[in-house]
């Protein structure tokens, strides 16, 4: 494949000060490089964000390209008439947990004033792509690109199972300890997610931590900001042709008892010329089985952290609904419902 390049939009600025995300090698880490594995490693301690160069090997070079194509389903997607959107509404829809499906601009609240989000997404569960349940409705269009999704799906969720296979053997835990609790064919909180989000002000949504184990991200403009471990500043991460972004959710912070990080971060304006641009992402969200605990685990440096004591755990399922509805703009709501939505920030944010 080419070197990929951003051609057909606005260049991010150069002036901006970035995070500075280490670049983690997919060939390498496919090739289980020892020295790659323990950046990996270092990465999921420090920041809890990455960059992971998918070029140079089949398995990254194909999920790119799929991302490429998703891209394209995303803009007709969000093209689609109001009527065609609302098949798939998950207000209306009560298997969707009110999580699946299409989610309107304006119905999330941000923070403890309630203010309103301004980007639309789509969720679709990877039970619904690879057979694990019946389908939530969804418009033709959608149905009609299912064997796309199943391929981009199917990819991340390999890529970020072997990822998890490297955080096994670092963290000195049994082999396949994690990937045991995110297999393929069963029902987990796995989603591809579809984001627009239209030229505006301020933030589109709430400053965060990821609900599950690993994301995959991928941005073409500017907009996704972190902030770096012992600061307050909101600094962006800059989208990198041939890159996917990955990082790690609360999950991975609850297994290994605050060894790993999961890192607050939020979506704003894209800067500079970008800012005149409706902002498009896509995501893989990994999430751990339905079941499973979200506690700490037994054995290897796990161990060696210190004791918590947060009483019997959600299961995971529990988790995200408890993460995910919290925040929902319905008549109920209360800036206590919203507080009681967050995950593993804790401290480590002002929020208004």
């Amino acid at each position: 494949m080419p070197v990929p390049t951003f051609t057909d939009i606005p260049p991010f600025p150069e002036d901006l000060k970035t995070a500075p995300l280490v670049t983690i090698s997919l060939s390498r880490l496919l090739a289980n490089d020892p020295a790659e594995a323990a950046a990996l490693f270092q990465a999921g301690k420090n920041l809890g964000f990455f960059y992971l160069s998918l070029l140079g090997c089949p398995e990254g070079e194909e999920l790119y390209e799929d991302a490429q194509a998703l891209l394209q389903l995303e803009k007709d997607f969000f093209s689609l008439p109001d009527s065609e959107k609302a098949i798939a509404d998950r207000d209306n829809i009560p298997e969707s947990d009110g999580f699946y499906g299409y989610k309107r601009m304006g119905t999330l609240v941000m923070d403890k004033l309630g203010t309103r989000d301004r980007h639309e997404a789509y969720n679709l569960k990877k039970d619904d792509i690879v057979g694990n349940c019946t389908p939530l409705p969804a418009p033709q269009l959608i149905k009609d690109h299912l064997p796309l999704f199943s391929s981009f799906a199917r990819n991340a969720h390999s890529l970020i199972n072997m990822m998890l296979t490297h955080y096994t053997t670092s963290l000195g835990l049994p082999p396949g300890t994690l990937v045991d609790l995110h297999r393929l064919t069963q029902r987990s909180g796995d989603h591809v997610r579809f984001i627009r989000s239209p030229p505006g002000p301020g933030q589109s949504g709430a400053p965060h931590t990821d609900f599950g184990s690993l994301t995959i991200l991928f941005n073409w403009l500017g907009g996704l900001q972190v902030q770096l471990p012992g600061e307050r500043e909101w600094v962006y991460v800059r989208p990198v042709p041939g890159f996917a972004i990955v990082n790690l959710g609360d999950a991975m912070v609850k297994f290994t008892a605050g060894l790993l990080r999961s890192n607050i971060h939020r979506v704003v304006n894209p800067p500079g010329a970008q800012g005149e641009s409706v902002r498009y992402s896509l995501v893989y969200f990994s999430r751990p089985e339905d079941e499973v605990k979200m506690g700490r685990l037994t054995g290897g440096l796990v161990d060696q952290q210190p004791a918590t004591d947060e009483g019997e755990p959600l299961n995971s399922r529990q988790w995200i609904l408890k993460r995910g509805l919290a925040n929902r703009a319905t008549p109920d709501w209360t800036p206590e419902k919203w507080a009681a939505s967050r995950g593993t920030e804790g401290d480590r944010i002002d929020v208004v």
